[in-house]
């Protein structure tokens, strides 16, 4: 499995089952998958590792994994993708602001100008 395309695909799956057990879920676990995203091991999104994440913040474990295991969400997420695509997106972060696209690190003065 190829580390961008695999695992950031199965994180943003995983990351639609959490937002099953409500929008504060969600957002716990946006926040742990971000904190991981820099750890040494390229290994860090595995389904074993996004399945540990969802017991560490308090999500429904069973729920949760039935969920991941389902792929439920494989196809929402390659559409997105390739929505993203279409766009142009081919870098994170990447933003559109009235009309203006931002991609990478930005300034301040940056984004001000854009609105």
């Amino acid at each position: 499995m190829a580390f961008v395309e695999g695992e950031s695909t199965q994180a943003a799956e995983a990351a639609e089952c959490a937002a099953e057990q409500g929008e504060d879920a969600y957002w716990r676990y946006y926040d742990r998958l971000y904190e991981n995203q820099l750890s040494a091991k390229r290994v860090q999104f595995s389904y074993a590792n996004l399945k540990s994440f969802a017991g560490e913040i308090g999500l429904d474990g069973a729920a949760f994994n039935t969920c991941v295991d389902s792929g439920r969400y494989a196809a929402l997420v390659r559409e997105q993708k390739q929505t993203g695509f279409s766009l142009g997106v081919d870098s994170t972060p990447t933003f559109f602001i009235n009309g203006t696209v931002l991609k990478g690190n930005q300034t301040f003065e940056a984004f001000q100008t854009a609105f």
